[in-house]
């Protein structure tokens, strides 16, 4: 009898590659002694009505399989949200329910990008995409913010020129940033006469601070019709492990997308699609008081944290982060699991690009007394380390 050993089995090359470009680490949730500020999930629960929709989904006999491109109803219920952002009637036959934005995600990478395409990124920026440009077989071209964590325009321009496809979030993980109108116009002017495609990744477009209202890529005609708009229900609901997401953008790379969820995933689960229209018509109240929270608890982290000397904290804009600079010479992986042995979980800048060494992420999306303990413990390990 054979036996698979380490010796005599290599994983597929999509494989190596995602091992040889990933920065991507696991971080803990708070357990006993340790404060987490790493996670990137709300706290809150699920409103219960959506609970319950999923509950009564089931008891009705919703287990069955649903349509792989997901349920008619909540499909049409997206057209309507997609439309109103684009000013203009889109069709439910364009949107595709995936396996939460990741699904989203992995399913247009891989539809979009082959062997040897440039794909650009922001650095840094959410540390998924480049595992997928690598999994696809592209080639990841990073673009360093400015010092304000927002797109350094002209570097964009020139790296767009010839690119297959760029990829961003906005609201920006793990920044914190909220790209402007005059931002999206700009790219969209760059990008006016090219064949490169757009993946907005809005998951954070309720969590905005800016007093301004938020811009999504739809909203701006020059990149409508290039863009490919990916949303979950994970933040803005807290339903991260609920896993439903979707896409929409231009017919034939949904198709192509489509095809790829369908081969990887399948169809999506009928009760939680219940349960996410539900989500869809019934929480603007709920989503409303998140963002309340949110917003205290961002300027709880941020006055804290500016009370520490070595740290420069950039605006808190959106999304539930705060990205500080620090000026210690130590590597962000390194500090990090130093500040693990004080007691506080955070993650390193690194770990969303090379731009982002000497950066932490860290995380409001914790109760009010994790984030003055965690604070707490950063400002006495950042003194005991200078």
């Amino acid at each position: 009898m054979t036996t698979i050993t380490p010796a005599t089995f290599r994983p597929a090359e999509s494989v190596q590659r995602i091992v040889a470009a990933s920065r991507r680490v696991q971080q803990p949730q708070s357990s006993g002694d340790l404060v987490s500020l790493a996670m990137g999930e709300p706290d809150f629960a699920t409103p219960p009505q959506v609970i319950e929709a999923a509950s009564a989904a089931l008891r009705a006999g919703r287990t069955h399989y649903s349509p792989l491109y997901g349920e008619p109803a909540l499909r049409a219920a997206l057209a309507d949200r997609v439309g109103a952002l684009a000013g203009r009637p889109v069709d439910s036959g364009d949107v595709l329910i995936t396996h939460g934005g990741t699904g989203g995600l992995t399913a247009a990478i891989l539809a979009i990008v082959n062997p040897g395409d440039r794909v650009v990124i922001p650095d840094p920026t959410y540390s998924l995409y480049a595992d997928l440009i690598s999994m696809a077989g592209g080639v990841a071209v990073p673009v360093p913010l400015q010092a304000d964590l927002h797109w350094d325009l002209d570097a964009l321009d020139a790296a767009l020129v010839e690119a297959k496809l760029f990829v961003f979030c906005n609201p920006g993980n793990p920044t914190g940033i909220v790209h402007s109108r005059d931002e999206l116009e700009r790219l969209g002017a760059a990008l006016t006469g090219t064949d490169t495609i757009v993946i907005s990744d809005e998951a954070y477009a309720d969590l905005t601070f800016t007093g301004q209202p938020f811009t999504s890529a739809l909203e701006v005609p020059s990149l409508v019709d290039r863009t490919v708009y990916c949303q979950t229900f994970s933040k803005s609901y807290a339903m991260t492990g609920w896993r439903v997401g979707y896409l929409w953008g231009p017919s034939e790379v949904i198709t192509a997308a489509a095809r790829v969820h369908n081969t990887a995933n399948g169809s999506m689960n009928t009760a939680v699609q219940d349960a996410a229209l539900v989500a869809l018509e019934t929480c603007g109240e709920d989503i409303a008081r998140m963002h309340d929270a949110y917003s205290r608890r961002r300027a709880l982290m941020a006055d804290g944290l500016a009370t520490i000397p070595g740290l420069d904290v950039s605006s808190p804009e959106g999304a539930f982060y705060l990205f500080p600079r620090y000026d210690l010479n130590i590597p962000s992986v390194d500090l990090v699991a130093r500040l693990r042995d004080a007691g506080v979980a955070v993650r390193p800048g690194a770990e969303f690009g090379a731009a982002g060494e000497h950066h932490l992420r860290l995380s409001y999306a914790a109760s009010d007394d994790a984030i003055e303990a965690g604070v707490a413990r950063l400002a006495a390990a950042f003194g005991a380390l200078r």
